[in-house]
């Protein structure tokens, strides 16, 4: 919801969770055609980040079904720039900060 309420002030309009595009996408931009994928750190396994961790009991159940997440993940994204689509990840961790989020938010909205 903070993505959503971020992208709308700025005065973008978008879909949500289109299912005729690989992933059915968070936010979608059709004009644009733009995509915003927001990813939880722990179920996507953001790299060098301390929501990102393994839990230590019952592991071999979690690492697999993370790995999982990140290959499907990769492929979705690979999907979506082969249709000619741009895609942006904002990871959970980046939500906390309002104003490096609408910089972000606005660097990939405005090309």
């Amino acid at each position: 919801m903070v993505v959503r309420r971020a992208v709308h002030g700025m005065g973008f309009r978008y879909r949500l969770h289109v299912r005729d595009l690989p992933g059915k996408p968070d936010l979608v931009f059709p004009r644009l055609r733009s995509v915003i994928q927001v990813q939880g750190c722990f179920w996507h396994q953001h790299p060098n980040c301390v929501d990102c961790h393994i839990p230590k009991t019952g592991a071999a159940y979690w690492k697999p079904k993370l790995d999982r997440n990140c290959e499907r993940d990769k492929a979705t994204q690979a999907a979506l720039k082969k249709a000619g689509w741009r895609v942006l990840i904002v990871w959970e961790c980046e939500t906390r900060n309002p104003a490096k989020l609408g910089r972000k938010l606005a660097g990939f909205l405005s090309r």
